[in-house]
């Protein structure tokens, strides 16, 4: 029996709806933080296409939960037209090629598209040609094709793990169902291996990314609705007041040492005093605008809603770390070892998510809007930790975040760290929802020893005759399976990003409350840029 087209559209229209949305946010948002001075129309392009392909990769996480969920009857039984294997098996199908389209697309533009952009910019002079200067971004863009097809040899030849694993209680028919279906690659299919490599390599420099924004975004996101901005009347009372003083210091100097000349290091001193001002003067322009701002005055109305908000965000930072937390604990207990890749084939603790999310199948779709709520809160943790941070070097910073005033190197960098960002949350959602992301609100008749039937939640103890696995958690457990370094390293680095939640909410508690005109005021900007911001 052919598939409906009543679940077709019940799973496809939500996420073409989605893909338009994606589409409007990631141009309004590139175009708020690219520069209105430097922004070219291939980079800001290059870039939307870049954001839209990550928001959607997460975006169709909730779709495959969905799918996998709508086969399936309350009563545990499924729907007529999923009783075939074949027609669940060509539903399944769709779902992997719509993964490894949109991962295929981000190799393509963190390979390809983003670097040849990023250096067909830094060639741009009066000189230069349009010819010239693609032919030096394509001679810089050749080291990383070449990075990206070393990675594809490696993965293609270096061993695999090919072995079934240890037989033990741990040892479930869905568990076992994976093993078969990547047992069927064998070691003769080399494209399947090196796939396999590249995208855990892949989201190991993002779990580093993960590290070092998200976990940072979780805790300065709250933190800063909590907390609110300065006072832009207070601000700029502060800054006249300086300027004052400033004023006043670099006046002395010239009184006093006006008959006899400014020696070099007086005069060092009074360019030094005169920069401070002309940087003060340019802030109180600034902070006059945002006290004028009609828009400024409608938020502090707002601002009680922006507490709220603060708070509930506060919460849910709180909730994923708590279950994160539960489920590395119980990776370590009840997990299959490093050799699976700390593979959990059934959650035994409690998890905090994973319950709530239960509980909202109840009321369909609620589980579904939820679901998709939490991958929206991760990523947009993400994106305010790259905001907040800016892209670093080691210890050199590169770039700043700030809105109209990125350069399109910057964007196209934090594009690229996104991607990376969107590779490691997908495993950070696994990691959370271990048995809700596997199988959605699928139910299964249970039938006990004593003969009696009992419908319940679909877990790893299901047969594959009763329950259906998504695709986004047979290709993770397919990962950590074939090379369990990966997966180690995903269960390790997960304790060091709860560690850095911690640190975050420290700073961010520390830390005092932001400028009303955060980002918008630097020492490097050019003075007709601050002209073009206050009348843009």
């Amino acid at each position: 029996m052919s598939i409906p087209s009543a679940a077709l559209a019940a799973g496809w229209i939500p996420f073409v709806v989605t893909l338009v949305l994606i589409l409007l946010f990631s141009g309004a948002y590139v175009k708020y933080f690219i520069s209105k001075r430097d922004g070219t129309i291939s980079s800001t392009l290059s870039s939307v296409v870049a954001l839209s392909v990550t928001l959607l990769t997460t975006a169709l996480i909730p779709v495959d939960v969905f799918l996998v969920s709508f086969m399936k009857n309350t009563d545990g039984t499924f729907k007529d037209w999923a009783v075939s294997n074949t027609t669940r098996q060509s539903l399944e199908n769709s779902i992997s090629d719509a993964y490894y389209s949109l991962y295929g697309l981000i190799v393509f533009c963190l390979f390809l598209l983003l670097p040849f952009m990023y250096f067909f910019y830094e060639e741009r002079d009066e000189e230069s040609t349009v010819k010239s200067r693609m032919c030096s971004a394509f001679k810089y863009t050749l080291v990383s094709l070449f990075i990206i097809v070393a990675l594809l040899l490696v993965g293609a030849f270096v061993g695999v793990n090919h072995e079934t694993p240890p037989s033990g209680k741990n040892n479930t028919n869905q568990w076992n169902k994976i093993v078969d279906l990547f047992k069927e690659f064998s070691n003769e299919n080399k494209l399947e291996d090196a796939l396999s490599f590249v995208v855990s390599v892949l989201s190991l420099l993002g779990m580093l990314a993960l590290i070092m924004y998200s976990a940072y975004g979780m805790s300065a996101m709250p933190m800063s609705l909590i907390k609110g901005t300065k006072s832009a009347k207070e601000e700029r009372l502060d800054v006249q007041s300086q300027r004052s003083r400033i004023n006043n210091r670099s006046s002395a100097i010239r009184d006093k040492y006006s008959r006899r000349g400014l020696s070099s290091r007086n005069r060092d001193r009074v360019e030094i005093l005169d920069e401070e001002e002309r940087l003060l003067e340019r802030e109180e322009k600034h902070l006059e605008a945002k006290e004028k701002s009609l828009l400024r005055k409608c938020l502090l109305i707002l601002r009680p809603f922006e507490v709220v908000f603060g708070v509930a965000f506060f919460l849910v930072t709180l909730l994923i770390f708590v279950s994160l937390l539960l489920t590395n604990i119980d990776k370590a207990i009840h997990g299959l070892g490093y050799k699976s890749g700390y593979a959990l084939p059934k959650r035994q603790l409690p998890n905090p998510v994973d319950i709530i999310l239960v509980f909202c199948q109840k009321v369909f779709p609620l589980d579904y809007i939820m679901f998709a709520a939490l991958v929206l809160y991760l990523v947009f943790c993400s994106m305010s930790g790259v905001r907040n941070i800016g892209i670093w070097f080691l210890w050199l910073r590169m770039y700043k975040i700030r809105p109209r005033r990125t350069r399109p190197q910057g964007i196209l960098m934090m594009c690229m760290i996104m991607m990376f960002l969107t590779l490691a949350i997908n495993i950070i959602i696994y990691e959370l929802t271990p048995q809700y992301s596997s199988f959605g609100s699928q139910r299964y008749v249970e039938v006990k020893g004593n003969s009696t039937q009992e419908i319940v939640s679909c877990t790893t103890d299901a047969t594959a005759n009763d329950c259906t696995i998504t695709r986004m958690t047979l290709l993770l457990t397919s990962f950590f399976y074939r090379m369990w370094f990966f997966g180690a390293a995903y269960y390790w680095g997960t304790w060091v990003f709860l560690g850095f939640i911690l640190i975050g909410f420290v700073i961010s508690v520390i830390k005092k409350r932001k400028s009303s005109i955060e980002g918008e005021v630097e020492r490097d900007d050019f003075d007709d840029s601050d002209e073009e911001l206050l009348t843009g």
